[in-house]
């Protein structure tokens, strides 16, 4: 449920009682008692009816469907757990995001292995421990490839990331098929050839087809269009070159999500049933027929689920510019505004009903001046003692928080029915120094 109502904006099982946020049954003042702040604070019921939508929406009786899951944008063992359970098929783009995978019990078959940079540690451990289908970036990976699958005689499997030149209209940053991406080759780019005839000629390779990724937080549904046209004109004419059957077609993911009550958003129940009758279309269009489809959902699966709840420390008057909020988090947990620009909404989870009555900016704990949260937001009046959270914060907030400072991680919860499970437990300060050693001389 996604409810806007002036400059609220709940989510999920987010509800209010007695002034306060409740999120799947639990109120986020006991979530505060118990597991201190920061928190990540995950909505598993309504994560999970997300991912039954994209598994139940996204089907055809035309070919096989994968709904893989963008790990890079939240994972940790109970994260992969629930992939596993609902049927999901994971992409992975590290060693670690492969190890945590396999750890939580998920099938090796149902691995993709992305990354533009793998190391031939990273291609060997993947092929012992059986992982699915690598997707190849550049040419000196599937030489590494070719050649550890011929040493370690194994067979695997491979997509050959391609970027068609399209130009969605999101940060630059984070924008993935254009000619001049670090990720994968143009297929205006002749040596394009020279790879597909090498992965054609690899003995323990089964070339499967192609992979594209329009690009990131992407809400306006035409540009997914595009990509799945491009895509499907790119592969009818290797096919046909090659005199090859191209047996899957992936996707990727991008699918944008809500972060504020104004953001553009995608109805994915609607949206998922055009996306398969367009591709439907464009693969009768060009006469192609794949056996599977994929599509890679990260932040659209996680983020509207998820929410960081913080606590406030000072309330600060500047001489010009809006009043301050301190809270005690900010870049080291959510980088996203310093890295992209990105917007987020906010509320007082203590004072859920009380009138609006100033505008504020939300600021961090960090020695950085660029460490503000949210640049202006109007909220009721705030105290020391108050909990602001976050809604909408599930994707590349955890995954991308670091130790800056000295900050210690925060944990991660998740919540359903009442009841809470501590999946990530928050760094203590000990935990800080584990790998390091004292001077001495």
């Amino acid at each position: 449920m996604i409810e806007s109502e002036g400059t609220l904006l709940l989510l999920g099982t987010s509800e209010i009682k007695n002034n306060e946020l409740y999120i799947g049954g639990v109120s986020v003042s006991d979530l505060k008692e118990k597991f201190g702040t920061p928190l990540y604070i995950i909505d598993q019921a309504d994560l999970e009816d997300r991912m039954e939508t994209f598994v139940t929406q996204f089907k055809s009786d035309q070919f096989e469907t994968h709904i893989s899951y963008a790990s890079k944008a939240f994972t940790n063992l109970y994260m992969a757990g629930l992939c596993k359970k609902h049927g999901l098929h994971i992409d992975v783009v590290s060693g670690g995001e492969l190890f945590v995978a396999l750890e939580a019990g998920m099938d090796p078959a149902h691995i993709y292995f992305h990354g533009n940079n793998k190391t031939a540690d990273e291609i060997e451990y993947a092929l012992s421990a059986g992982v699915g289908t690598f997707v190849i970036d550049n040419i000196q990976e599937l030489r590494w490839l070719n050649q550890l699958t011929k040493e370690m005689e194994k067979q695997t499997q491979a997509l050959l990331r391609i970027n068609p030149g399209i130009e969605a209209s999101t940060h630059k940053y984070i924008q993935t098929t254009t000619n001049d991406s670090k990720f994968g080759i143009s297929t205006d780019d002749e040596k394009i050839h020279d790879m597909i005839q090498s992965l054609i000629d690899a003995p323990q390779i089964d070339f499967r087809g192609f992979h594209c990724h329009v690009g990131s937080q992407v809400t306006d549904e035409k540009y997914f269009f595009q990509e799945a046209e491009a895509i499907v004109s790119f592969t009818s004419t290797i096919s046909k070159r090659y005199d090859i059957d191209i047996k899957e077609i992936n996707l990727g993911g991008g699918f944008g999500v809500q972060h504020t009550p104004e953001s553009p958003s995608i109805d994915f129940e609607s949206f998922l049933t055009r996306y398969i009758d367009v591709i439907e279309a464009t693969l009768q269009k060009y006469k192609i027929k794949p056996e599977v489809i994929s599509i890679e959902p990260g932040r659209s699966m996680i983020n509207n689920s998820g929410y960081t709840l913080y606590s406030v420390g000072h309330v600060k008057h500047t001489l010009e510019g809006l009043p301050l909020i301190f809270v005690d988090g900010g870049m080291s947990d959510n980088p996203r505004p310093s890295l992209y620009e990105a917007e987020y909404h906010a509320y007082l989870a203590n004072k859920m009903e009380n009138q609006v009555s100033e505008n504020y900016r939300v600021a961090g704990k960090l020695c950085e001046s660029g460490d503000v949260l949210i640049q202006s937001i109007e909220l009721p009046a705030a105290e020391s003692g108050d909990l602001l959270i976050i809604p909408a914060s599930g994707a590349y907030t955890y995954s991308m928080s670091s130790n800056y400072n000295l900050m210690p991680r925060p944990g991660v919860v998740f919540v359903k029915e009442g009841q809470v499970v501590e999946a990530v437990k928050r760094q203590s300060y000990q935990d800080l120094i584990v790998n390091q050693r004292h001077y001495s001389n």
